[in-house]
């Protein structure tokens, strides 16, 4: 493998076809290869049968359809939570993360009922990486511990969602939600994001809803307002967890370049040129964030800048990691906040935290993996 060359999924589809018509091919080559990589998830020359074996050959010697391996890929017990750890090109290690929620099939319900066999509401939704490390520094983040190496290639993030759509598809199943928030802060790489994005969101390939692409930032307000005003269908959250700016600037450095005013400036921006809902997120830690106080406080920022009906919170326990000590909060603790939010007129959801067992918070294994080297993590 030449590690020189491009990878298929960094280039567009006029990308393609430059390329092609650069070596003489006709234009049409261009989307059998665009339509076999991302309708049919080929991921090799030799799979493209409906193309010449000259052509298969120079796609060989020129692209690289392998832009990450997967080192080791483990499972949570409850089968719910996949966590893949993988090397990119240059020896860097990211991961990317698939969650199960829901059965392929509903129980079938007694005559009784009225009711009828059916197929359940299934979401598999992937977590996924725009940087290996992350410049932001979030003292309970393992990515942010780690540091930064790189920005992805926008084909390194195109290439996790369809590693995990090749799994899928083996067994009847598809993608149904990306979340970008892995590892990394994804405003900090923000053409290769949205690029990705865009080839994923292309319907004469993947064709992968922009609606289903949610965004996770820390608060990078000038890439907020940009995002605004270039008016993506993607979903905006905001990873908030204080609403004392002190207290966030003690967990997220970013606080002290961009105060929680500025911040809220800029997704009050957002929600008034798009008119979408945004998500704040919240990571529960005992006896920091989770009181009801905290929830108060919480309320009386938002209702201070936005609409609440365009505003909703996810709260998690705090995934742990080696260099936090910080503690997740209880069920009951969780429960009140979300109590206290909602009698403030805030709608909060408490997210179960997904494959603790299998370190599955961002960035967990690739810290391991680079510290301990990859030998044991090998499949």
């Amino acid at each position: 493998m030449n590690q020189l060359n491009p990878t298929l999924y960094d280039l567009s589809l006029p990308e393609l076809s430059a390329l092609l018509e650069s070596w003489g091919e006709k234009s049409y080559r261009a989307r059998q290869i665009w339509q076999g990589a991302y309708r049919n998830l080929w991921d090799a020359p030799e799979a493209f049968s409906n193309l010449p074996s000259a052509l298969r050959a120079r796609l060989e010697e020129h692209l690289d359809f392998q832009a990450l391996q997967p080192v080791t890929q483990l499972e949570s017990r409850d089968g719910q939570t996949v966590k893949t750890l993988f090397r990119l090109r240059d020896g860097q290690h990211i991961e990317a993360v698939l969650m199960k929620y829901g059965e392929a099939f509903t129980p079938d319900p007694s005559p009784a009922e009225g009711g009828v066999k059916g197929r359940g509401k299934i979401r598999r939704t992937l977590c996924i990486s725009t940087q290996a490390g992350c410049a932001m520094g979030c003292t309970f983040c393992a990515t942010g511990q780690m540091g930064f190496r790189r920005n992805l290639s926008s084909g390194e993030i195109v290439a996790q969602v369809l590693y995990y759509a090749r799994q899928l598809a083996e067994i009847g199943e598809r993608v149904t939600n990306v979340v970008v928030m892995g590892m990394g802060e994804p405003f900090h790489n923000y053409e290769n994001t949205l690029n990705a994005i865009a080839r994923l969101n292309d319907p004469q390939g993947f064709n992968f809803g922009a609606r289903r692409f949610t965004i996770s930032t820390v608060g990078l307000v000038p890439q907020i307002r940009r995002f605004a005003d270039e008016q993506h269908q993607v979903g905006l959250a905001i990873s908030l967890h204080a609403a004392d700016n002190d207290l966030r600037a003690s967990m997220l450095p970013i606080a002290h370049k961009y105060p929680l005013p500025a911040l809220m400036e800029a997704v009050r921006y957002y929600v008034e040129r798009t008119r979408r809902r945004v998500t704040f997120e919240w990571a529960l830690i005992d006896g920091v964030n989770d009181t009801p106080e905290a929830a108060r406080q919480l309320a009386a920022l938002i209702k201070q800048y936005l609409p609440i009906h365009l505003t909703h919170v996810n709260a998690i326990p705090l995934n742990p990691t080696e260099n936090f000590r910080g503690r997740a909060t209880s069920r009951k603790q969780a429960r009140l906040f979300r109590d206290t939010l909602e009698k403030n007129g805030i709608s909060c959801t408490i997210r179960l935290r997904r494959g603790i067992d299998i370190q599955a918070g961002c960035g967990q294994l690739a810290v391991r993996a680079g510290r301990e080297g990859e030998t044991r993590f090998q499949i």
